[in-house]
């Protein structure tokens, strides 16, 4: 666990976050492969290019047991709908959901944006 925190980009631009949860199937052999495909040399460049070709500035996974939890940075004028329906078109998108499916508690064929639940925000440090 790191304690010490995780840096945060700075984008020389104000942006906006969305945080979005998902549970992974409950099998830790299951869960290491999930982890495994998600890393550097293994994530698949189409896709990671394709998210950022939508406007998406970063994208980060956390994890706990079998929950994970998203954070994605955009710039202000970002329109989380339409960049989704574009991800979706995109070369390889459809076939990595596929490819991830088998790890997540999702219906088959679901796309990112069936996939991942939206969270709200219910606090914040109030000024």
């Amino acid at each position: 666990m790191k304690t010490e925190g995780y840096k945060v980009k700075d984008y020389g631009q104000a942006v906006k976050r969305y945080v979005q949860t998902m549970d992974l199937k409950d099998d830790a052999a299951l869960i290491a492969e999930y982890r495994r495909r998600h890393s550097e040399p293994e994530a698949w460049k189409e896709v990671l290019d394709g998210i950022r070709a939508v406007g998406i500035l970063d994208m980060q996974l956390f994890i706990l047991g079998t929950r994970l939890v998203m954070i994605v940075e955009t710039p202000l004028d970002f329109d989380w709908d339409a960049a989704m329906a574009r991800l979706a078109t995109l070369p390889r998108q459809q076939e990595w959901e596929d490819y991830m499916a088998i790890f997540q508690q999702c219906k088959e064929g679901a796309t990112s944006d069936e996939k991942w639940q939206m969270m709200e925000q219910m606090f914040y440090l109030y000024e």
